[in-house]
């Protein structure tokens, strides 16, 4: 998912990161709401909420948004970081990324029950959150080529749109990708919704500790490209050898 990058990466590569990526985001978009009553993977509604602070002189709730959108400016910064730095060693590019995003769902999962509502909660928590989405949003973005993008969908419902419209033109050349570029939208909301739906379910059964779930994702996702790599260069070695008898 993470390793294969320009004309080595395929449709199938972009689905199974907006799947799984996907899911994280919504699962932590309802969780992140329902316990901390903030939208953690975005920032789009923090620009109004500080519109309104700043027209209604509410200093105080003002600064708290506006690090909030800084929060997740830096999550961004910090994943684009990681890839300049690491560029020729991609697992260190992808899996630090991800190993701090873990840490934040962990911390989460296992600390949210002291979230009292007030200013510096809503700091230390929603704030981490949001970085750690920043920190997702930016990586998909990077290792896909700004093909998919996981934390939001209004830009993927606008895609969706933009190119359902295009299946009305009787002479578009090339409807087979067109058809790859809608299913990947769907793929995205689907993971999107049934993350939140999920996530709403879990925390309302379990608490804080439905952090874990988008944990376990986050962790197959890690560990998939290592162990998929590892029994691959098995496997071939494993022929060679064999082969080599057989003469």
């Amino acid at each position: 998912m993470f390793r294969h990058s320009g004309t080595h990466r395929t449709p199938n590569h972009n689905l199974k990161l907006a799947t799984l990526l996907g899911l994280t985001a919504g699962f932590v978009n309802a969780e992140g709401f329902l316990g901390f009553s903030v939208l953690t993977t975005n920032i789009t509604g923090h620009a109004a909420l500080l519109a309104e602070g700043i027209a209604q002189q509410n200093w105080q709730n003002a600064q708290v948004i506006a690090l909030w959108m800084l929060l997740f400016l830096a999550g961004a910064f910090t994943s684009g970081v990681f890839q300049s730095l690491f560029g020729g060693y991609q697992r260190y590019s992808y899996s630090i990324p991800i190993l701090i995003e873990l840490t934040i769902l962990v911390f989460s999962a296992l600390d949210g029950y002291r979230y009292d509502g007030t200013v510096m909660s809503k700091i230390i928590f929603a704030g981490s959150l949001l970085f750690a989405m920043g920190l997702q949003n930016a990586l998909v973005s990077m290792v896909s080529g700004s093909v998919v993008r996981t934390t939001h969908l209004t830009g993927t419902f606008t895609d969706l749109g933009i190119e359902l419209a295009q299946l009305v033109k009787t002479n578009y050349n090339d409807r087979a990708a067109l058809y790859s570029k809608i299913k990947l939208k769907l793929f995205i909301i689907c993971s999107f919704m049934t993350g939140a739906i999920s996530g709403a379910y879990l925390f309302d059964s379990i608490g804080f500790k439905s952090f874990f779930a988008p944990v376990v994702i986050l962790t197959f996702v890690l560990l998939y490209d290592i162990f998929r790599v590892n029994v691959k260069r098995y496997y071939q070695t494993t022929s060679k050898a064999f082969k080599r008898d057989k003469r």
